[in-house]
C-alpha cells in the first residue's frame, strides 16, 4: 500500500475534526442563580452600562479578546479564487493558532460578495462585535482599499496578514541573513518576484527598514515608473523603487543581486539566475505550494542562506511567527491601530529570539511552534503601542 501524502491526510483529518476550532461557555450556567447572573435578568445591568459608554464593551464583554478572520475567498493560499466557503479550512486554522499561539479568540467570517464597498460595510457593521479586524486572502488590488478605508474608518486595529505579516516575518529573516553575510542593509541590492499585496508591502516594508537599492518585477519583468500594464499600487511603488530605471526580465534583476525575495509562482528562477547574483546570496523564494526554485537547486547553484515557505526545509518563512503575537500586545493596550512601528518592533523582536550564538545559515527565525518568539513580538509590539500614542490603556 502506498504512504499516504500530506494533502490526503489533511483532507482525511478535516473530516474526522469537522471544523478546527469550537466555542467552549466561560461561565457556569447550571443553576437558577447562575443563569440569573450571566443571562436574564442579571445581564441587562451591562447592557445598560455599555448603552451609555461604548467603551465599556471592552470591560464587560469578550471583545477585548476577539478578532474576526475575515475573507471573501479570492486569494486563498496559491489557490486562487476558489470562494468564501472554501476558503473556511484556511480561516478555521487561522482561528486555531490565533488561540493557541497568542489566545486570542478569532473567528472566521468569510464574506459573499467581491464588491469592494460591500465588504467595506459588511466589516464595519459588525465591528462592534471585535476588538481588531484581521483580513485575510482577499485579491489585490482591491485589499488595498479595504485595508486603507477600514483603517480611516475604525477606531479598531485592522491588520491585512497576506501584506504585513509576510512583510514583517519576511523582513526579520532577511535581518539575521544580513548579520551572518556580513552586509549592510543600506548597501544590498534587493529583487522582489511578485508585486501583489504581499510583494508591494514587502518592497514598502524594507524600504522603511532601510534598504536603498530595491528591484520588483511581475509577470512582465521588471516593474520600472512609465512603464506599461502597472496596476495604480505598481506605479506607485514605481515611483519609489528601481530608481536606476533599470528594464528587462527577472534574470536581468537577479544579476548582482544580494538578495531574491519570491512571493509569485513556482519554478521561474533558474540555477543560472542565482549563480548571477552576488557572493553570499540570500534567497527567500517563497511561492506555496511550489517555491520559485526548489532549496535543493538554490543551494547547488551557489546560494549561502535559503528560506522557503515549507517546514520541510531550514528557515521557514512564516505568518504564524507574527499575527498571534501582534494581535495579543494589540489587543493587551486596546490599541486603535497596528502601525509600522508596531510592525517593526515585531520584525526586531522575532530575529533576536535567535540568540547570537544559535544564528546559522540553517537558523535565522525561530520555530512557528516557538512560544517564546510570540510572547516576545506581543510584549514589543505593545510596548511600541504605548510609545506610539495608539494604546488605550
Amino acid at each position: 500500500m502506498s504512504k499516504e501524502t500530506i494533502s490526503e491526510i489533511s483532507l482525511r483529518k478535516h473530516a474526522e475534526w469537522k471544523g478546527k476550532i469550537e466555542t467552549k461557555c466561560r461561565v457556569d450556567v447550571s443553576s437558577r442563580q447562575a443563569l440569573m447572573e450571566a443571562y436574564t435578568p442579571g445581564v441587562a445591568a451591562p447592557c445598560l452600562e455599555i448603552s451609555k459608554d461604548v467603551d465599556k464593551s471592552f470591560e464587560l464583554t469578550r471583545r477585548w479578546n476577539t478578532v474576526p478572520v475575515i475573507t471573501d475567498g479570492t486569494a486563498v493560499l496559491g489557490l486562487g479564487d476558489i470562494g468564501p466557503e472554501a476558503g473556511m479550512p484556511v480561516m478555521e486554522g487561522k482561528a486555531a493558532l490565533f488561540k493557541a499561539y497568542g489566545d486570542v479568540d478569532a473567528y472566521p467570517i468569510c464574506i459573499k460578495s467581491k464588491d469592494t464597498e460591500e465588504i467595506i460595510r459588511t466589516i464595519k457593521l459588525i465591528s462592534g462585535s471585535f476588538g481588531g479586524i484581521n483580513l485575510e486572502d482577499i485579491s489585490a488590488p482591491r485589499c488595498f482599499e479595504i485595508e486603507t478605508r477600514l483603517k480611516q474608518e475604525l477606531d479598531i486595529p485592522v491588520f491585512h496578514d497576506d501584506q504585513h505579516g509576510t512583510a514583517i516575518v519576511m523582513a526579520a529573516a532577511l535581518l539575521n541573513a544580513l548579520k551572518l553575510a556580513d552586509k549592510k542593509i543600506d548597501e544590498i541590492k534587493v529583487v522582489i518576484n511578485g508585486a501583489g499585496a504581499a510583494g508591494i508591502a514587502i518592497a514598502k516594508y524594507l524600504l522603511r527598514f532601510g534598504v536603498k537599492h530595491l528591484i520588483s518585477c511581475d509577470r512582465y519583468g521588471i516593474i520600472v515608473e512609465g512603464g506599461e500594464n502597472l496596476t495604480s499600487a505598481q506605479a506607485e511603488l514605481a515611483k519609489v523603487t528601481n530608481r536606476e530605471h533599470l528594464v528587462g526580465t527577472l534574470a536581468d534583476a537577479m544579476k548582482g543581486a544580494d538578495v531574491f525575495i519570491g512571493v509569485s509562482v513556482g519554478k521561474v528562477v533558474s540555477k543560472e539566475m542565482v549563480a548571477s547574483m552576488n557572493e553570499k546570496a540570500i534567497l527567500f523564494p517563497c511561492a506555496n505550494p511550489i517555491p520559485e526554485i526548489s532549496y535543493e537547486e538554490a543551494k547547488e547553484a551557489g546560494a549561502y542562506i535559503v528560506g522557503t515557505g515549507s517546514s520541510q526545509y531550514p528557515n521557514q518563512i512564516n505568518n504564524v511567527l507574527v499575527f498571534p503575537g501582534l494581535f495579543r500586545g494589540a489587543l493587551d493596550v486596546r490599541a486603535r491601530d497596528i502601525n509600522v512601528e508596531m510592525m517593526m518592533a515585531a520584525s526586531v523582536g522575532i530575529a533576536n529570539c535567535v540568540k547570537p550564538e544559535e544564528l546559522s545559515a540553517e537558523y535565522i527565525l525561530p520555530y512557528a511552534y516557538d512560544r517564546k518568539a510570540h510572547e516576545t513580538v506581543a510584549k514589543e509590539v505593545a510596548k511600541v503601542a504605548r510609545e506610539t500614542g495608539v494604546a488605550r490603556k
